[in-house]
């Protein structure tokens, strides 16, 4: 049968009735790839959620995998890797394919879900008024190298079958709103590899479409060749290709201005473990990407998506997609799965047509085979200069959402942490102090914690040393005590909160999360001994193991 297909076309071509640079996709295998490209990424980031950042550079053990049931597919709909695409969707359907970066960038300030690393660093550039492309530039974003725009790049390839160039291209307009050098060329690696999934079946095939999206100089190509190698070597040892891959891209070569453990380098690499090793079946597909640890509900998202859209909807099985609820909307987005459905289909036929391709009257679409050129390459580390890009006045008064005055008070602290954080305590908790911090886990403001807004984040200065907020004040005679609302960064996270009044402590409490949920918790400071008199309180944010050792601050209230 194939080789008759072969034929066939061969004698079409002889008759001018086939080009060569002509590839033909069916609207209804279309819709089927572009479905399955969706689902799969919503099976694996449901799968992985429950390990996220649990395992890092270690391989997650067959025990501590989570169980496939059917309803953890309604798990997704609060899910950033998924949201966050779906803001670029809407940019485009409201302001046409060709939108610009500055609308888009002004369209994701105005989303209003939690963002976390990269994606939040750009948002908040891009609320302060600094429009793209500089909102991700290293200059003023100094995480552009972490995963961000990877795990929100596949819609560049759904809405792109065969035309990977489109998929360059979104990923200038939209990875550049918070990502820089690698972290661009990681989505449009991603964005190529779907593109191409939607024409062919075999997984080498696949990652060098989108090997071919990239700069060959970069560091993402250079670890997307070692994994092809590597896996060529060791074609049945995917956990010798994993300890490879984590002994070089865990070096700082490798870990150049990202968060690490979600360095896109270090992540990339083990989505393609999971498309490499997972012998395109989408359960070892999705299970070696998770068991590869760090983001380990992000990294099986992206290789399951692209393993979704080689397979189409029809191959997946029902246990995974039976029991999803088609009309729930997503998180902060007016899309559910059938909106998705309806709303890709047009931007993929305005893309197409855009692109010189058509619909013959079969249903069948006719896209022109480009090959692609890659964007320049242009390292986060040596960056190209600023464009000296802010948004106009007329553009911020389109920003609805509003920078916290906190957050703008600490953008004039710069680099300094200590600075940062005495210049938010002013605005959260005037009259306090602050003693010097360590720039670890970014002291400052924190927009959301454990389900509180506009907090402040302390860290100790050093293992023996901690963050001190500490205030000088005469005591009413009335005064009973000072209520402390604090939590800890979560999971093992912890610290001793010390309290002392003119030097005398008068509370110890361990801050740690109890149970599976990080929440604040109230701690009450006895003041009565000290009423009517001039007192300076201390608070203590005391390292205990060097671990996670910051101190999320809600509330300081003397009553």
């Amino acid at each position: 049968m194939k080789t008759w297909k072969l034929l066939m076309a061969a004698v079409l071509m002889a008759c001018g009735l086939l080009h060569a640079d002509e590839r033909r996709l069916s609207l209804e295998a279309y819709r089927d790839k572009m479905e399955g490209g969706w689902l799969g990424q919503i099976i694996g980031v449901c799968w992985g959620g429950p390990t996220e950042f649990r395992f890092n550079h270690q391989i997650i053990p067959d025990e501590h995998v989570p169980k496939w049931t059917p309803d953890l597919i309604n798990q997704a709909f609060g899910q950033d890797d998924l949201y966050v695409e779906m803001t670029f969707i809407r940019s485009m359907k409201e302001h046409g394919i060709d939108v610009s970066i500055r609308q888009a960038g002004i369209d994701f300030a105005n989303s209003r879900y939690g963002l976390w690393c990269a994606n939040k660093a750009g948002r908040d550039n891009l609320r302060f008024g600094i429009a793209p492309p500089d909102s991700s530039h290293p200059n003023f974003n100094k995480c552009p190298n972490d995963i961000d725009y990877q795990i929100e790049a596949d819609f560049s390839g759904l809405l792109a079958p065969g035309m990977s160039q489109v998929a360059i291209q979104l990923g200038e307009k939209f990875g550049r709103l918070m990502n820089y050098g690698d972290g661009v060329y990681a989505g449009q690696f991603m964005g190529g590899m779907y593109a191409e999934a939607f024409f062919s079946d075999d997984i080498e095939t696949v990652v060098k479409a989108g090997l071919a999206c990239i700069p060959p100089e970069c560091q993402y190509a250079e670890m997307v060749r070692d994994m092809m190698a590597w896996h060529r070597e060791n074609p049945s040892d995917w956990q010798a290709t994993w300890k490879k891959a984590v002994e070089k891209y865990s070096n700082r070569e490798f870990l150049k201005q990202t968060n690490g453990n979600i360095d896109v380098r270090l992540n990339g690499a083990v989505v393609l473990l999971g498309l490499l090793y997972g012998e395109k079946d989408m359960d070892k597909t999705v299970v070696i990407s998770m068991r590869g640890g760090f983001d380990s509900d992000c990294n099986p998202s992206s290789a399951g998506g692209v393993l979704g859209t080689m397979l189409g909807k029809k191959v997946l099985d029902e246990r995974f997609i039976g029991k999803l609820d088609r009309k729930r909307k997503f998180w902060f987005t007016e899309y559910s799965v059938d909106d998705l459905m309806v709303v890709c289909e047009k931007l993929t036929l305005a893309f197409l047509k855009a692109n010189g391709g058509r619909v013959e009257d079969g249903g069948t679409m006719v896209i022109p085979v480009v090959k692609p050129s890659p964007s320049p390459y242009q390292p986060s580390w040596n960056p190209g200069p600023i464009a000296n890009s802010m948004f106009t006045e007329e553009e911020m008064g389109r920003i609805t959402v509003k920078l916290h005055p906190a957050f703008v008070a600490q953008r004039k602290g710069k680099d300094d942490p200590t600075e940062r954080v005495q210049n938010v305590v002013n605005v959260l908790f005037p009259g306090w102090k602050t003693s010097s911090n360590a720039p670890d886990m970014t002291p400052g403001y924190v927009e959301n914690h454990a389900g509180r807004q506009h907090v402040l984040r302390t860290h100790p200065l050093d293992k023996e040393t901690g963050a001190i907020l500490s205030r000088t004040l005469d005591l009413p005679e009335n005064v009973t005590a000072l209520d402390i609302v604090v939590a800890p960064q979560g999971g093992k996270g912890d610290f001793t909160l010390i309290g002392s009044v003119n030097g005398n402590t008068v509370l110890t409490k361990k801050i740690q999360q109890i149970g599976d949920k990080n929440e604040y918790q109230k701690v009450t400071m006895d003041l009565r001994p000290y009423a009517g008199k001039r007192v300076t309180i201390s608070l203590d944010n005391h390292p205990d193991n060097w671990f996670c050792e910051a101190a999320y601050w809600a509330e300081l209230t003397i009553r």
